[in-house]
């Protein structure tokens, strides 16, 4: 019985962890736009307009956006294949405000935070200036 009991809990387990997002997938690959908002509001709406519009520059510094709701979250700009999990908004939401913005780095650190809308410009440069970023550009020189 307590064999049976102990499976079920390692079963269960690994189920729900197949459900969380794990953003360490992206570590060494991509950089990240996490767009985190109580609910679709106007900023949230002007943030993915500002992103959109720049999409070549994004493409170029390996950025993905995930927008990030308090019960799903989805990656890119598609309306669509969003999926049900509270964790991320749980984890990058910020206390003092209804919406966020974290570039999360290729190293998977925190690298610029705000709770106003991000531009293109303070995006790119801030990026541009980071040694791996500076790496990249002498390499595609």
């Amino acid at each position: 019985m307590l064999k049976s009991i102990s499976c079920f809990i390692l079963i269960f387990s690994f189920a729900m962890s197949l459900n969380a997002q794990d953003l360490s997938k992206h570590q060494w690959k991509d950089r990240l736009i996490l767009i985190i908002a109580e609910e679709k509001n106007e900023k949230f709406q002007q943030q993915l307009i500002e992103l959109q519009n720049h999409q070549n520059g994004l493409d170029d510094r390996k950025l993905v956006v995930y927008q990030i709701l308090p019960e799903t979250f989805t990656t890119g700009f598609k309306e669509e294949n969003w999926k049900n999990s509270n964790e991320l908004f749980q984890k990058y939401k910020d206390e003092k405000s209804d919406f966020r913005v974290l570039l999360i780095g290729l190293d998977g650190g925190e690298k610029l935070e705000q709770t106003e809308i991000l531009s293109a410009e303070k995006l790119f440069n801030t990026i541009d200036s980071m040694p791996m970023r500076q790496s990249e550009m002498r390499k595609n020189r």
